[in-house]
C-alpha cells in the first residue's frame, strides 16, 4: 500500500552543497524530516552539478520519510550563465545587461523541456525568450519561426 503523503518541500539548493542550514535547515524540519539524511543523499546525486542552483522537490510521508526530484536549474540562472552575467537588468524594458543567440535559447529550451508545461519546442523556445527579455537580455537574429 502507499504511504500517505503529509506534505511537499520546494527548495533551490546549490548542486552537492546542501547543509542544515537555511534555508535547508529549518523548511525540512518543520515537517519533521532527517535533515542530515536529505542533505547525505542530495550531495551524492548532485556532484554533477557541484555548485549550480538546483530546484528539488520533496515528497514528505506521514511516517517522516521522504523522496525528492530533482530539477533541472532555472532558465534565468542558465541565461545569465549563457550571457556571462552577474544579474538582470533592474529596468528590463529600458536597460539591457547582455545578449544572447537563439541557438542559445534552443539549448535552453531543450534541457528545461522536461520540467516545463509546454510540448513542442517552439512554445519552449518562446518561453526562456520571455525570461531573457524579463532579465534584460537581447536576443541576436530573428526568431527561427519567423523564417
Amino acid at each position: 500500500m502507499a504511504k500517505e503523503i503529509s506534505g511537499y518541500v520546494k527548495l533551490q539548493v546549490k548542486g552537492g552543497q546542501a547543509n542544515p542550514a537555511p534555508p535547508v535547515g529549518p523548511a525540512l524540519g518543520s515537517k519533521g524530516v532527517n535533515i542530515m539524511e536529505f542533505c547525505k543523499q542530495f550531495n551524492a546525486r548532485t556532484q554533477d552539478k557541484m555548485g549550480k542552483v538546483v530546484p528539488v522537490l520533496i515528497t514528505v510521508y506521514s511516517d517522516k520519510s521522504f523522496d525528492f526530484i530533482i530539477k533541472t536549474a532555472p532558465a534565468a540562472i542558465q541565461l545569465m550563465e549563457a550571457a556571462k552575467i552577474q544579474k538582470g537588468s533592474k529596468e528590463s524594458n529600458r536597460v539591457k545587461t547582455g545578449k544572447v543567440t537563439w541557438a542559445q535559447v534552443e539549448a535552453i529550451a531543450l534541457d528545461k523541456m522536461p520540467d516545463m508545461n509546454c510540448f513542442t519546442k517552439e512554445s519552449a523556445m518562446k518561453m526562456v525568450a520571455g525570461t531573457a527579455r524579463s532579465l534584460g537580455l537581447t536576443i541576436d537574429g530573428a526568431a527561427p519561426w519567423e523564417n
